[in-house]
């Protein structure tokens, strides 16, 4: 017998980013098992199910009330233009206690773009770490002052509430809950389906806008795929600034640019995600996974991974390795 699917309330309220709204029926709808079955059923709701509008002019006529949020494993905020939440950092009393009812009782709570200002309206970031779209960082830091905002990153998994930035990182946000949730080959086949990649590098600083345009042949984008094929091997900052021909400092502030990571951090994620993609489809040894990612050491890996997700290797293999 096979499990139901993982429930999901959209919520929408008025001002929904229409984007926004459409991208987690999209990238979860993609989630497929190996047989093709959903492994998410995907809806939407409004308070007290009635017609909302839009930022792009039309209305959202829902088929469900916010007592499709009471029943949801999952609820989903999409962003939202010129209503309240936004303007004075309130939310109707309806959907706040819907929300922090879901999130008593245990339900994900998520959020995308500038659907962080409603979490935030009801209380739900109140002390945690969030991010939203790099644009709206210092209104949400005058309504919100209570919130760590991070408005640097793609998205942020806090675990049980988690929050994403601007546009298309929900999609980044649903592909890191679907690669959370069933490995990263049902993500993948997810992202293609949407054709969109399985995860960007980097965060939203290389999106903010900057009065003087870089030029092209200054990009680092041929030295980060250089080093991507050589994770395995001790690559050192000179290498890179080598492979590049830049002195290290200017390589360093190209690369911030681009990717919002130093080398160092980058490298290192580069490295986690191919030891974590390692460990959820092939039978290698830890020591082998270490090796091949470039830790060197089962025990280098080890910490890595338990300040990444808070595991060890082989409670990870356990957990995402796709089941037989």
């Amino acid at each position: 017998m096979t499990d139901p699917p993982h429930r999901i309330a959209v919520l929408a309220v008025d001002g929904v980013v229409g984007l926004d709204l459409g991208t987690p029926s999209q990238v979860f709808g993609a989630a497929r098992a190996d047989d093709d079955t959903r492994l998410y059923a995907v809806d939407t709701c409004t308070p007290g199910g009635h017609p909302v509008r839009s930022s792009a002019g039309f209305r959202v006529l829902p088929d469900h009330g916010l007592d499709l949020v009471a029943a949801a494993d999952t609820v989903v905020v999409p962003g939202v233009h010129g209503s309240a939440p936004v303007v004075d950092g309130t939310v109707d009393a309806d959907v706040t206690a819907a929300l922090r009812a879901a999130h008593a009782r245990g339900a994900r709570i998520m959020s995308i773009c500038t659907g962080a200002f409603v979490l935030a309206a009801a209380g739900l970031l109140d002390g945690r770490r969030a991010t939203t779209h790099w644009a709206y960082a210092d209104r949400f830091r005058r309504l919100h002052p209570g919130v760590d905002l991070d408005p640097d990153v793609l998205f942020i998994d806090g675990g049980d509430v988690l929050t994403s930035a601007g546009v298309a990182a929900g999609m980044d946000l649903c592909l890191h809950v679907v690669r959370t949730d069933h490995g990263s080959e049902v993500a993948n086949r997810a992202a293609r389906r949407c054709v969109v990649p399985p995860w960007r590098e980097g965060g939203q600083a290389q999106y903010i806008e900057r009065p003087v345009p870089q030029a092209a042949h200054t990009g680092t984008a041929a030295t980060r795929e250089w080093a991507r094929q050589r994770l395995h091997e001790p690559v050192a900052l000179r290498d890179l600034a080598a492979h590049a021909r830049m002195s290290v400092r200017t390589f360093t502030r190209h690369f911030r640019s681009e990717t919002g990571l130093s080398p160092a951090q980058w490298l290192l994620q580069q490295r986690t995600d191919h030891a974590r993609l390692l460990l959820e489809t092939t039978d290698l040894s830890i020591e082998q996974v270490a090796r091949r990612s470039g830790f060197g050491t089962a025990a280098a890996l080890r910490q890595r991974l338990h300040e990444r997700v808070g595991v060890p290797p082989s409670a990870y293999r356990r957990t995402f390795r796709p089941r037989a």
